[in-house]
Parts: C-alpha cells; structure tokens; sequence
C-alpha cells in the first residue's frame, strides 16, 4: 500500500525538486495564487504511470487535498501547499510521520486550466471543476 501512495504521490502531484539557482532565476515571475484555488482534475500527462481523472483541491488556507482511484482502490491524502514565484511546493502527510515535500514549476496558471512540470520534465495538465 505504501508503494501505490507514493507512486501517485510522485505522479499526481509534483515529483519535482529545485536548484537555488533556478529558485533565484524564477522569484521575479508572479503567479495570482487565487486562481489555484479550487478543485483541479488531472486530464493530461507527460507521464504514464499518472492516474488520469485524480482530483487535487487546493483551500484558501493552503491545504491540499488529493483523490485518485488506482487498479480500482480510491486514495485520498492530504497536505499543504505554497507558491513562490512559480514554484508550487506540495508537502504531503501519508501517516505515521511519514511526509513527503515536492516542488514543480507552474508553467500556466488560468482561471480553468493549470500546467506543471516536474523536476524530470513530465508535464501534467489539470482543468478546473466546476
């Protein structure tokens, strides 16, 4: 069970890592923060172990919540979020002590639409729930 929640993890949300150099480079660009709020559907992947249709809801209060059905098993974790520039990091709690912190760039960010890219350029696309 740990293996399949850190697989998703790593697929669904943000297996991304930064350099200080890169962190450097983006912290001029801006990203309205506001519009991740919400829930976001995964309907595009570079990768192919992501599980498509997963919900990832993002709070005003900088809580993130994640719900993917894998080989027909639902998972549901949670964790927080926040954006520097257009950096998202993503920590998440798994239990037990168990957390896991990632960070991806936000190449687009609309008001229905929200593109990521993972430190291993796997690019995942997300539409906003009505």
């Amino acid at each position: 069970m740990k293996g399949i929640v850190t697989a998703i993890a790593a697929a669904i949300v943000f297996a991304g890592g930064t350099h200080a150099q890169d962190k450097d480079k983006d912290k001029d660009k801006k990203i309205d923060a506001t519009k991740l709020v919400g829930k976001w559907e995964l309907t595009k992947s570079t990768d192919p172990k992501a599980p498509k249709g997963a919900i990832v809801e993002f709070t005003k209060d900088n809580k993130v919540n994640i719900m993917a059905e894998v080989e027909g098993m639902k998972l549901e974790f949670g964790g927080t979020y926040k954006i520097e520039g257009d950096k998202l990091t993503v920590k998440l709690s798994f239990g037990g002590g168990k957390d896991n912190e990632d960070t991806d760039t936000i190449q687009s960010l609309s008001d229905d639409k929200l593109v990521l890219i993972d430190k291993d350029k796997q690019t995942n696309e997300f539409s906003k729930k009505k």
